[in-house]
């Protein structure tokens, strides 16, 4: 069944996701959606978690060709040191709505914590990809670009799993840290780092 709108017809609505808050390397990532309003959008977008690869990958092809508009943001592990985590991803999603070709009337984030973005309205909404589609549609496309950006990454530095675990904290990454100490990429800031 598919993941409903937030509110009626005519009402241009952004969704915002990031990704990456968790990793011990690489960038947070965020994206921003405008679907258009009331269309029937594809029934398969949901919370990229739940979602392989493959079809991410094909459900981002669309989300672009489909979308009003949507933009990415990007703030690198020096940045996330800098800042820290929740820093570094709002500034992302902010960054992420900075693209919109389209200006949004009403914004629709991820989570709990947000910062107010050039007066134009927000709702946080706390597993909002689980809850409505603009924000699906952002999820999954920042989670795809990401996790493209990883992999590049891990031919450089194979040890770490990375086209596997994209820097997160699984049990491979920690031994290869152990073992063979941290990469350019890595967040310092972060415990087990």
């Amino acid at each position: 069944m598919p993941l409903p709108f937030f509110s009626s017809a005519h009402t241009l609505v952004a969704g915002c996701d990031e990704v990456g808050r968790g990793c011990l390397a690489g960038p947070v990532v965020a994206a921003a959606v405008v679907l258009p309003p009331q269309k029937d959008i594809h029934p398969e977008i949901t919370d990229s978690k739940k979602l392989t690869p493959q079809k991410r990958q094909t459900l981002t092809q669309y989300i672009q060709k489909n979308a009003v508009a949507y933009g990415i943001g990007v703030v690198h592990h020096t940045t996330i040191d800098e800042i820290n985590i929740l820093q570094a991803a709002i500034l992302a999603m902010h960054q992420a709505l900075d693209q919109l070709k389209t200006t949004p009337e009403l914004l629709l984030i991820d989570g709990n914590h947000f910062k107010p973005y050039r007066n134009i309205p927000h709702h946080c909404i706390i597993q909002g990809d689980q809850k409505y589609q603009s924000i699906a549609a952002a999820s999954i496309i920042a989670k795809t670009y990401r996790d493209q950006y990883m992999q590049k990454w891990a031919t450089i530095y194979p040890i770490y799993g990375w086209e596997k675990n994209a820097g997160y904290p699984t049990a491979q990454h920690k031994k290869a840290i152990q073992q063979w100490g941290i990469t350019p990429i890595h967040r310092i800031s972060f415990q087990g780092v």
